[in-house]
């Protein structure tokens, strides 16, 4: 109701009280018969009774209603005064949302140059020399840093001085990362884990950041341990790089270098590094007081396969037939990883297989399934192709069998596997370390007997000896250029293995030899194999008879082994 009409019910006498709010807000009106209604707003700070005055009330009219001053709500009284400062505060709470953004791209930029080293203590060992198998001597050595770190005063007194760095060498899965391990948690002391690759960024000088802050809070923790794993990430030869002497990589390996070069020598920090590739590491990496001291991890022989088996089967329910000395016969050149995986595979299938303990027939699957890869019975292979499999099978089973220098044959098989089709499982009997030119011929004609059955019971070849072909190929070049096992080229070796270190592969051979020499190469090479195919054929045409039993009974049962298959091959 506008407030002209309120002055008009006024003069009539129908208006009984008037109420207006403190702050002008609500107006209302009540008249006499009892109605309500509501006042436009008139503005804040305006006299109603002025306003009224305006519109022709009389003071006497006015004095017949009553007009109640109402104070505001709690809330309604600060309205004004938040209105003046949610701006401020929105406005504030804005800028400190920017500055903590600013902020935080600020500490990201500087964590770049920080070490992402993961530090372990040594206060609850997870890993001591009890878990690591197969590399006695190598402890021996490493037990050295292990005392110094507990009984630095033993040695120091004698004038002796631990190496700052120990580089361990060896084949992928031969246990560096886990020998290092092993160490802290026997020296019981702080433990610093990177990968070299971690150190090299896109941006330039992080690398080298971030190893002066490792060295740093190595010193800071010190006795302690730091671990560089897989170092030819960083360490390799300087100058090698495609960027030249001035990429990142090369400022990371020097401020490594000078690192290791400003140790003091009562900082009591021991640094371990793994690599596979010795050779294309940079020679100040390897020079006297730096990494002083190489430790080999070797493949195990027989004796620590055991071992590694001994520790890997332990907590796994395994059957009374299981015989770890014959797995460790029948996993030559295995690594710590392969057995592991191995065992981990037995266990897998026993599970499968719904068993309770783990048996070895489980464990013979599982080594087939780490050297060859899993079986393939879902392949669909024509009765044709089958019996050529067989009979190429059997090829390589009965020559082996009847040349006195080849492993023995431990089992046949035409059950494809990865991408074998079939596949023949010779045995040693014991670890070799040197190779007879005698036992490489008689391994020469093995390899060829599939090749030679083919062509002995079908009159045509396959392109299922190319696998055979390439081992054969590669093997008699070897005897001549590299072991020097001609005849007629003599004790010598030919052709210099070029290689890009900073790619770490041979990419060429450079000959140094004449064209003379080269088909006289060839000679001896196509000599050595021509003679094995002899042998091959005359062996498989004398037992030509037993060659078509064993194949036939491979088409009956897919697969030989034990007591069987060396009765067939007597």
């Amino acid at each position: 109701m506008p407030i002209s009409d309120v002055a008009a019910e006024i003069k009539a006498g129908r208006v009984e009280q008037i109420i207006i709010s403190g702050d002008y807000s609500a107006l209302s009106v009540e008249f006499k018969d009892s109605r309500e209604t509501k006042l436009s707003r008139i503005g804040d700070g305006v006299d109603v009774v002025e306003v009224l005055h305006n519109f022709g009330v009389s003071e006497e009219e006015i004095a017949t209603i009553t007009i109640d001053y109402q104070q505001p709500s709690g809330w309604a009284s600060w309205l004004p005064l938040l209105s003046g400062i949610l701006p401020a505060i929105l406005f504030m709470v804005i800028f400190y949302f920017f500055l903590r953004q600013a902020q935080g791209a600020n500490n990201q930029a500087l964590s770049f140059g920080k070490s992402r080293a993961r530090m372990f203590t040594g206060d609850q060992p997870t890993v001591t020399f009890e878990d690591v198998a197969g590399v006695e001597e190598a402890k021996e050595e490493l037990y050295e840093v292990v005392e110094f770190l507990k009984e630095p005063e033993k040695f120091i007194s004698l004038g002796a001085r631990i190496p700052k760095g120990v580089l361990l060498v060896g084949a992928p899965g031969t246990g560096k990362t886990l020998m290092a391990k092993a160490v802290s948690g026997e020296a019981g002391v702080p433990f610093f884990n990177i990968s070299g690759s971690e150190f090299v960024e896109m941006f330039v000088g992080v690398g080298a950041s971030r190893v002066r802050d490792l060295f740093d809070q190595a010193k800071r923790h010190s006795p302690c341990i730091v671990f560089i794993d897989e170092i030819d990430a960083v360490g390799r030869h300087r100058g090698a790089g495609l960027g030249g002497s001035h990429d990142e990589r090369e400022q990371t390996l020097n401020q490594i270098l000078v690192e290791m070069d400003g140790f003091d020598t009562d900082t009591n920090v021991i640094i371990l590094a793994a690599s596979n590739r010795p050779d294309i590491l940079d020679p100040a990496l390897l020079r006297p007081g730096r990494f002083d001291r190489q430790v080999v991890l070797d493949i195990p022989d027989i004796k620590g396969r055991k071992g590694i088996l001994d520790v890997h089967v332990r907590g796994k329910p395994l059957a009374n037939d299981i015989d770890l000395e014959i797995l460790a016969r029948r996993t030559p050149g295995f690594v710590g990883a392969d057995i592991e995986n191995m065992v981990n595979e037995a266990a897998i299938l026993a599970a499968r297989r719904d068993k309770k303990v783990i048996g070895m027939e489980e464990f013979g699957e599982a080594i087939e399934r780490v050297v060859a890869g899993p079986e393939r019975k879902s392949r669909i292979i024509s009765d044709e192709e089958k019996e050529i499999i067989a009979y190429h099978e059997a090829g390589h089973a009965m020559v082996m069998s009847k040349l006195p220098l080849c492993d023995p044959v431990h089992k046949v098989s035409i059950v494809s596997r990865g991408m074998a089709l079939g596949y023949t499982m010779p045995l040693p009997e014991e670890d070799r370390y040197l190779k007879h030119r005698a036992k490489f011929r008689d391994k020469l004609a093995g390899l060829l007997g599939g090749r030679a059955a083919e062509e002995l019971m079908f009159n045509d070849v396959t392109t299922g000896a190319a696998s055979d072909l390439e081992q054969v190929t590669k093997l008699a070049r070897k005897m001549v250029c590299e072991y020097g096992m001609s005849e007629e080229l003599g004790p010598m070796t030919f052709g210099k293995k070029q290689e890009l270190v900073f790619l770490g592969r041979e990419i060429a051979e450079q000959r140094d030899y004449s064209e003379a020499v080269a088909q006289e190469i060839d000679r001896e090479v196509r000599r050595f194999i021509d003679e094995a195919h002899s042998r091959a054929r005359e062996i498989l045409t004398t037992y030509r008879d037993k060659l078509t039993a064993l194949a036939q009974r491979l088409i009956e049962k897919e697969t030989l082994e034990g007591a069987e298959l060396q009765a067939m091959l007597a």
